[in-house]
């Protein structure tokens, strides 16, 4: 995951700048919850905002492989397996004031993932549990994001903030690890887990994602919110690696697409110190390979409930924490964030 940043002030000091600025108005400050932040970048000054992201989730399958003769009872084989995932990603990003209203970002992420997988195979006549360990740490996928103000806005009227993001390929490809597989990891000949012995730090394709960010002062509330649409661009002649050296066609692989929202409200609870809750939905389309869904790839829903606690050091750096909670089946179970915006 991955949120608002800026300068944070009290409500009424912002309430205040905002009256006083004009045609110059900025968007009122809120902590950091989601991807866009809450305020933009002064002209002609950087910010270096240097980040650290924990996420955990696990899942258990159970895979059902036999016939029933009577309700009670199963001939055939029980395939139980749980998952973990551990991800811890460090990110520097660079914000710099094109204006008043626009600012352009970069950020470059570095990704370590671990995965434990445990599974056993029921009525096999054994009771060892095969634990599967896999790990993976590189650069992960650099994004470069346009952000521009759209009105004036005021202490009374919303702000209007739109972004397009751009996300490279520079992390480790998904398709170039190997694959615990002899030859084939689909259809009637597969031969192995399908397991990865080394996890990727990177998506394997280019994204594009336009978003638009609304803020509005209610004193002594901050409502704030966003929509955005990810597009994933499709790849054509793509292969997998597999053992020995071997790869394996896969054709035209396309991701789905991703529809975004999040909404909030943030508190201002001194001169330093603001607090915000949030929530944030994203659906993500089925993937397509050669133009045909993948089998067992559905529709996703993740959603995740957040908190965010923002303290401000002085006029140059504030602390931002975030707290998420996973609150559908694919998302993950908690993510935390700390981030440090300096501004120079």
């Amino acid at each position: 995951m991955n949120a608002m940043a800026g300068a944070m002030a009290g409500l009424a000091c912002v309430i205040a700048q905002a009256q006083q600025q004009g045609s110059d108005a900025r968007p009122p400050a809120v902590a950091p919850l989601f991807e866009q932040p809450g305020v933009l970048t002064p002209r002609g000054k950087f910010v270096f905002e240097p980040s650290a992201q924990f996420g955990y989730s696990s899942s258990n399958r159970v895979v059902l492989v036999g016939y029933t003769i009577i309700p009670a009872l199963l001939i055939g084989l029980v395939d139980v397996r749980e998952v973990k995932r551990n991800t811890l990603t460090g990110t520097a990003s660079v914000r710099y004031g094109l204006s008043n209203r626009a600012e352009l970002e970069l950020k470059v992420p570095y990704v370590y993932r671990s995965d434990s997988t445990v599974s056993r195979e029921i009525f096999t006549g054994t009771g060892v549990d095969n634990v599967f360990e896999t790990s993976g740490k590189g650069v992960g996928d650099a994004e470069v994001a346009l952000r521009y103000q759209l009105n004036q806005g005021a202490a009374d009227k919303p702000y209007y903030v739109a972004g397009l993001r751009v996300k490279s390929r520079t992390g480790t490809d998904p398709f170039s690890v190997i694959t615990d597989c002899s030859k084939r990891c689909v259809g009637p000949n597969a031969t192995g887990t399908g397991l990865p012995l080394e996890l990727p730090t990177g998506s394997g394709f280019y994204a594009i994602q336009p978003s638009l960010t609304w803020l509005y002062s209610s004193d002594p509330a901050i409502l704030f919110g966003s929509v955005s649409y990810l597009h994933n661009f499709k790849r054509s002649n793509v292969n997998r690696k597999v053992l020995n050296g071997e790869w394996e066609p896969l054709g035209t692989v396309e991701p789905g697409d991703v529809v975004g929202f999040n909404f909030g409200v943030g508190l201002a609870l001194n001169d330093k110190a603001l607090m915000s809750f949030g929530y944030d939905h994203s659906s993500v389309a089925r993937t397509r390979q050669n133009g045909l869904p993948v089998p067992g790839s559905v529709r996703t829903q993740l959603g995740t409930l957040l908190l965010g606690f923002s303290y401000r050091i002085n006029d140059k750096r504030t602390l931002n924490v975030a707290v998420g909670a996973g609150l559908t089946r694919d998302t993950p179970d908690v993510q935390l964030s700390v981030r440090l915006p300096m501004t120079f």
